[in-house]
């Protein structure tokens, strides 16, 4: 964007020196493809200030532009917008000094994602969850910020009883190392194992005559399951063992699938402790008349004029729901960071209406820091059978597409041949470093908000819009420069053809790109500016000589390089490493 700012700051000086008018909003945009220009600025904001017509007003910032510095190469004006293209020496000029800067930090931040539950092993659902809040945090970081990555770990509730009541009905008093299954895995297990059993008991419920709704709240298994959580929250000393030694499985295996991701985090909070404060606060606000009780005894808000309904917020028996620990995690975090100017939590779009609540209850108990609050909603991963369903055992688990990619990585490099000479060692970690580029390129590409339907074949492709096509052009361009033989320099270069100036105004766009990625908490358009500037540069090395028989360019030596840095920095935003050979 240091192209558009100077353009920008350019037009501001000329509307102060002119016309006496400051701080004016009016846009400077690249030019579309189909309209001649490298930069359009609308004038239309202009026109009723400057009260004069837009064919007047492009010929005078023109003439200013021209008058200062060598910047113009010719323009037009269509209606109101003014298309500028410029000289190949400035454009020059701004290649020699253009560099990417780290910003200095100022602002702490608190991203969570990730927050699984502990019934069951990371699925593809949560690889989504969790590549858009490493790729968040990564963002925020490189746009100057401290960030501090946290997750709420839901350890306690129904659905943890579920696998408890089913290891204590068919477990045999086994373990992950007894069975040589991953922690998480194995009491995932276990709470399928538990839904098969609720059904059999709730079709022989309905078969005595009772209905479905009676049946599934009658179910042994379930009334179990029930009795457990009570008493778990009774500090039953037998439930809190059982509850401790399943959970230690689980985040054992959850620990793996996160050093497999390269992802990790910076405190951990869990649901087994913060509802116990979001509890107090409930009855507090129960007690300043915030919140309201019914006549069985549970405690509710009421959000109906903030255009929401009521929420429960303690069940009669005194049982926290869902919400009641959002509340206490939230009060803690901003109690251990006080400095903190906001928090994002990263879930799924079928959690919209649950953040809405959290956010109007915080407003509603006068938390100073509740309107600092944001939520990166992300539609569901789907697959080409329908959506996945944990409880049924159809999900794709994600240790083993972590491991499926690997081998399709491994399949299609040797398939390729030209790693041959690299040793057993390196050739591992590159299969782990392109399936990893594939599977997070593939959902990071796609915006937050869209729905992902997932094939992994498509993903490993090492051409389009993948992951290993960009990973193998920053390859490609790692190989130019190793012939390059020390000719690299950034002399002053005038003679450009028009796929360098392409290339070049791409450049220029990344901060821009950037600005709005951290705005709107997107990812997928860093990624897609990322494929933009590839495309362009393939072009670029199908057309013209880089380096060969005729003496080494070294300008198209410092082009390359400055895309191959881009490609790396732009990937390492997504969580993607860039392998010097492929």
């Amino acid at each position: 964007m240091v192209i558009q700012n100077f353009i920008r700051k350019k037009i501001d000086s000329f509307l102060k020196n002119n016309y006496s008018i400051n701080n004016v909003k009016y846009d400077v945009n690249v030019t579309k493809k189909e309209f001649e220009g490298d930069y359009t600025v609308v004038l239309f904001p202009l026109i009723p200030l400057l009260k004069r017509k837009p064919i007047e007003i492009s010929e005078e910032i023109i003439e200013f532009l021209k008058s200062d510095e060598n910047i113009v190469e010719k323009h037009n004006l269509i209606q109101g917008f003014l298309n500028i293209t410029l000289t190949n020496q400035f454009l020059s000029n701004f290649f020699i000094s253009s560099k990417n800067e780290t910003k200095p930090q100022k602002n702490l931040f608190l991203i969570e994602y990730s927050s699984p539950n502990t019934n069951k092993p990371l699925h593809l659902g949560h690889i989504r969850n969790i590549l858009l809040g490493d790729s968040i945090s990564r963002i925020f970081k490189y746009s100057g910020n401290e960030v501090h990555q946290t997750q709420i770990i839901n350890d306690r509730g129904i659905h943890i009883c579920k696998s408890m009541v089913a290891w204590l009905r068919y477990g045999n008093n086994s373990s992950p190392e007894i069975d040589s299954i991953k922690g998480d895995h194995y009491v995932g297990k276990y709470y399928v194992k538990y839904n098969q059993q609720f059904e059999i008991e709730v079709k022989e419920l309905i078969k005595r005559g009772l209905s479905e709704d009676e049946a599934k709240k009658s179910a042994p298994i379930f009334i179990e399951a029930q009795e457990m959580l009570l008493k778990w929250e009774s500090s039953d000393k037998e439930v809190l063992n059982l509850w401790n030694k399943l959970n230690s499985w689980v985040y054992e295996g959850f620990n793996e699938t996160y050093k497999s991701l390269n992802v990790d985090f910076d405190s951990l909070y869990y649901e087994s402790q913060t509802y116990l404060t979001g509890k107090k606060i409930v009855e507090q606000g129960l007690e300043k008349n915030i919140f309201y009780k019914k006549k069985d005894g549970s405690i509710w808000v009421d959000l109906s004029e903030q255009g929401l309904d009521q929420k429960i917020l303690l069940r009669s028996d005194g049982t926290s729901v869902y919400i009641t620990q959002d509340i206490g995690t939230a009060f803690l975090r901003y109690k251990d960071h006080p400095e903190m100017l906001g928090m994002i939590y990263t879930t799924g779009n079928e959690q919209d209406y649950h953040f809405n609540v959290l956010f109007e209850i915080l407003k509603k108990l006068k938390y100073p820091w509740a309107k600092k609050l944001k939520h990166l909603s992300y539609g569901m991963v789907d697959l080409p059978s329908g959506k996945m369903k944990s409880r049924e055992g159809t999900v794709v688990d994600a240790d083993d597409l972590i491991n499926q990619m690997i081998s399709k990585s491994k399949e299609i490099s040797e398939s390729l041949g030209k790693i041959n000479d690299l040793s057993d060692e390196e050739r591992t970690k590159l299969y782990r470093t392109i399936a990893l580029g594939a599977l997070k390129y593939h959902i990071l590409k796609v915006d937050p908000k869209k729905r992902i339907l997932f094939d992994p074949s498509e993903s490993i492709d090492f051409n389009g819009n993948t992951g290993p096509f960009i990973q193998y052009t920053y390859a490609r361009i790692q190989s130019l420069l190793s012939k390059g033989y020390g000719n690299l320099k950034n002399d002053l270069y005038t003679d450009f053809n028009l796929k360098e100036r392409e290339i070049i105004i791409t450049l220029d766009q990344f901060d821009s790109i950037l600005i709005n990625a951290y705005n709107t908490l997107n990812p997928s358009l860093i990624a897609n500016y990322t494929y933009d500037l590839v495309k362009h540069f393939n072009s670029f090395y199908q057309s013209y000589s880089i380096v060969g028989k005729q003496p080494v360019n070294s300008f198209r030596l410092a082009l390359s390089k400055k895309v191959g840095d881009q490609i790396k920095l732009s990937m390492s935003l997504l969580g993607i490493d860039c392998p010097e050979r492929m």
